[in-house]
C-alpha cells in the first residue's frame, strides 16, 4: 500500500506539472495558435467521427477531411487547406449583423433579414493578401455563374495592414480586381468578430433561412465549395442550375495557384511586432533610424536590411535612398507588400536573382532587368520562376526615399 501511495503522490505531481503548462499555454496564447496546428488533424478525425455518429448519412458518403495550415497572421490566418466537406450540411449557427460595416462598395449597406430566400457567400478577404487573391477568380466564378439562379456574394475586406482600411484604397483595388459584387468595409473587425472568424481568406456558407451550414478556410477545396453552393440552392427550391464546373475562373498572373511542391518559404513579416529570422547584425531598432547592413551570407529563410530604415511594428521605411532587402529562400514566387509615398510619386527599384538580372524568372512588378517601381501600396509579384525552382538570394534595392516594406509571401 505504501508503495502504492508514493506512486499516486508522483501522479498528482505530474498533473500539476500538467496543469501549470496548461496555464501557461493559455496566457501566451498557444491554446489558439501553435497547440491548435499540432492537434488540427486529430480534431478533424473526432468531428468527422462524431458526425458520422450523429448523422449517419454524412459517413456513408465516404468522404474524408484534411487540412494544412501554409501562413499565419497575428489576429488572422492566411491559410492554403485541402479536403472535402461532409455531405450532410449541419447548421453551425446565424449570420450575424453586417451593421458594423463602416461602407459598402457596389452595393447599398446590406441587412441579413434581406438575404431571406437566398443563397449567401461570405467571403473574408483583403487585397493584399496573396493567398485571398489567388482564392479570388473561384468566388467571382461562383458569382457571375450563380447570381441569377439565388446566390448572394457578399465580400468582407478586414484588413491586415493600416494602408487597407483606406476607402479609396480598397475601392480602386475592388475595382482593378473586376469585383462587382457587394464588399462591405469591416476596418473595425465588427463582422469578423461577429462571426468568430480567424483567417485569410475564409468562406461561410449560409442558407436561405439564414443558417451558417458549411464554411472552409484558406485556398483549394473550389469544386466541393461549388458542390455546397449548388446543394444550399437546390434546398432552397432554385431549378435549371447551370452545369458545374470551374472552367471560367481566370486565375493567371499574381492569381494562378501556388506551387506548392517547391514552398519551402514562410510568410514573413518586416515590423518588428511579428518579425523572424532577420539577420544583419545588432537586430532590428524600433521605432527610430539605423543604419542596418547586409551579412555576408544568409541561411534559407532569412533576410537583412541594407541601408537606413526605420522599422516600426509593421513596416520599415527608407529614410534615404539607395537601400535594399536580401532573403535566401525557395519557392516558385516571391511576393513583398510595399507601399508608395504620400505624395504618390513612383519609387524605383531593381530585382536580382543570385547576383543577377532575374532575365525569364521575372515577375508581373519587373522585367528582365529585374526593374519596376512602387506607385501604390499592394501586394507586388516580384519572382515568377520559369526555369527548375530552387533555393535562391533574392535581393531588391530601392533609388527612391519613403518607400514602405511589410511582408514576403511565397508561392
Amino acid at each position: 500500500m505504501q508503495r502504492f501511495l508514493g506512486a499516486g503522490e508522483w501522479v498528482r505531481r505530474t498533473l500539476g506539472v500538467a496543469v501549470l503548462l496548461a496555464v501557461a499555454a493559455i496566457a501566451l496564447g498557444w491554446d489558439s495558435s501553435l497547440l491548435t496546428r499540432l492537434s488540427l488533424a486529430g480534431t478533424n478525425r473526432l468531428e468527422k467521427a462524431l458526425i458520422d455518429a450523429i448523422e449517419p448519412d454524412a459517413g456513408a458518403a465516404g468522404h474524408t477531411s484534411s487540412m494544412a495550415v501554409t501562413n499565419s497572421m497575428a489576429g488572422g490566418q492566411s491559410m492554403m487547406m485541402s479536403g472535402k466537406p461532409p455531405r450532410g450540411l449541419p447548421i453551425e449557427g446565424e449570420i450575424p449583423s453586417l451593421s458594423g460595416a463602416t461602407s459598402w462598395v457596389n452595393s447599398p449597406a446590406l441587412a441579413p433579414e434581406e438575404l431571406r430566400g437566398k443563397v449567401v457567400l461570405v467571403d473574408f478577404w483583403t487585397y493584399s493578401c496573396i493567398n485571398c487573391l489567388r482564392a479570388l477568380p473561384y468566388v467571382k466564378a461562383w458569382y457571375a455563374k450563380y447570381k441569377d439562379h439565388g446566390l448572394v456574394v457578399i465580400g468582407v475586406h478586414s484588413p491586415e495592414f493600416a494602408f487597407e482600411k483606406d476607402p479609396a484604397s480598397v475601392r480602386r483595388a475592388v475595382s482593378e480586381l473586376g469585383v462587382t459584387y457587394p464588399v462591405a468595409l469591416d476596418d473595425d473587425y465588427a463582422i469578423w468578430q461577429g462571426f468568430n472568424n480567424q483567417y485569410w481568406p475564409a468562406h461561410y456558407f449560409i442558407d436561405a433561412a439564414g443558417h451558417i451550414r458549411s464554411h472552409h478556410f484558406g485556398e483549394g477545396n473550389y469544386g466541393e465549395s461549388e458542390q455546397t453552393i449548388r446543394q444550399l440552392l437546390a434546398q432552397a427550391g432554385y431549378t435549371n442550375l447551370p452545369p458545374p464546373g470551374m472552367e471560367s475562373a481566370q486565375a493567371m498572373g499574381v492569381q494562378a495557384p501556388a506551387d506548392e511542391a517547391h514552398d519551402q518559404s514562410p510568410e514573413t513579416y518586416i515590423g518588428y511586432a511579428r518579425a523572424q529570422n532577420f539577420r544583419s547584425p545588432g537586430g532590428l531598432v524600433q521605432d527610430r533610424l539605423h543604419s542596418y547592413a547586409v551579412p555576408p551570407s544568409l541561411d534559407l529563410n532569412q533576410w537583412a536590411l541594407g541601408g537606413t530604415w526605420s522599422v516600426d511594428s509593421e513596416k520599415a521605411v527608407l529614410s534615404h535612398g539607395p537601400g535594399k532587402i536580401v532573403y535566401r529562400f525557395y519557392a516558385r514566387d516571391l511576393h513583398l507588400v510595399l507601399g508608395s509615398r504620400a505624395d504618390g510619386k513612383p519609387i524605383r527599384y531593381r530585382v536580382q536573382l543570385d547576383g543577377s538580372a532575374p532575365g525569364a524568372n521575372h515577375g508581373a512588378d519587373t522585367d528582365a532587368n529585374g526593374d519596376g517601381v512602387v506607385t501604390e501600396q499592394r501586394l507586388y509579384q516580384l519572382i515568377r520562376q520559369a526555369t527548375a525552382v530552387g533555393e535562391h538570394v533574392f535581393s531588391i534595392e530601392f533609388f527612391d526615399t519613403d518607400v514602405q516594406a511589410y511582408s514576403f509571401t511565397f508561392g
